[in-house]
């Protein structure tokens, strides 16, 4: 599970010495077996709330808790609880898929017998025989992309955040990594799926957040949040709760 209380993040820009509130009292609650979605354009603090989570950067003030370990006071028991995957995800291009997993794989706790055996079955699971001795560098985007998710879930965390995860991917790569999301979902996890693209929140998300400015505009189901702003599509409802529905048609619901 992951909970937020009045979760926020200022910054100071370094020309202006301006304070900027990129997270203003967020408090969400993502439950295991369910796929939880934050939505927002860019900017609007999704990366600095997955960032918080992760331990990457401390809050400024509120509290949060990942698989029950508070995000400032434990975080190394956070990390260990954790996967995180982006469609940035850097691998090292100089070691093939297997080494990048090996080094991982230690730099988890994990060795020896049940190293071996998590190595066996991600390499399964992603079918990344065909090209786990090929380096990093020579590898297709989604290639690539099946490294970063085996490596994300080798240690088999019990909360996986995915920042979008599918961005620049063909169809058919896409389809395996929202698959392999539902799968996660199905046993249990917890999972944060940041997207732009909305057919894949319809699909993958159970309950979902809409971040602007800093701040949630609209929590709930796809269905709840179409019936809050009175339109019949998830696009048009999110365009409205970021106020970025074309005036002519805010009455109109499509």
């Amino acid at each position: 599970m992951i909970r937020t209380q009045g979760l926020s993040k200022h910054f100071i820009e370094a020309k202006t010495k301006k304070t900027v509130v990129a997270v203003d009292n967020v408090s969400i609650e993502a439950q295991p077996g369910r796929v939880f979605g934050l939505l927002g354009v860019n900017g609007a603090g999704k990366t600095t709330m997955l960032r918080m989570l992760s331990t990457v950067i401390r809050p400024t003030s509120g509290t949060a808790t990942v698989a029950g370990y508070d995000v400032v006071n434990e975080g190394e028991k956070v990390r260990a609880s954790i996967g995180f995957m982006s469609n940035s995800t850097a691998l090292y291009g100089r070691l093939t898929g297997f080494e990048v997993l090996q080094y991982f794989g230690r730099l988890y706790g994990l060795e020896g017998e049940q190293l071996n055996q998590r190595l066996k079955f991600v390499m399964d699971k992603l079918d990344l025989h065909d090209f786990k001795d090929r380096l990093c560098d020579k590898m297709s985007t989604g290639q690539k992309q099946r490294v970063s998710i085996a490596r994300t879930i080798l240690h088999d965390p019990p909360v996986l955040f995915f920042d979008e995860p599918t961005s620049g991917l063909d169809v058919v790569t896409s389809q395996s990594v929202m698959q392999f999301i539902e799968e996660s979902r199905d046993q249990g996890k917890t999972i944060v799926y940041c997207t732009h693209i909305m057919s894949e929140v319809e699909r993958l998300c159970n309950d979902i957040a809409v971040i602007h400015n800093g701040q949630i505009r609209g929590r709930g189901t796809v269905e709840d949040l179409k019936s809050q702003t009175g339109q019949t599509s998830l696009e048009r409802a999110f365009l409205k709760l970021v106020d970025a529905l074309p005036s002519n048609l805010t009455g109109v619901a499509r």
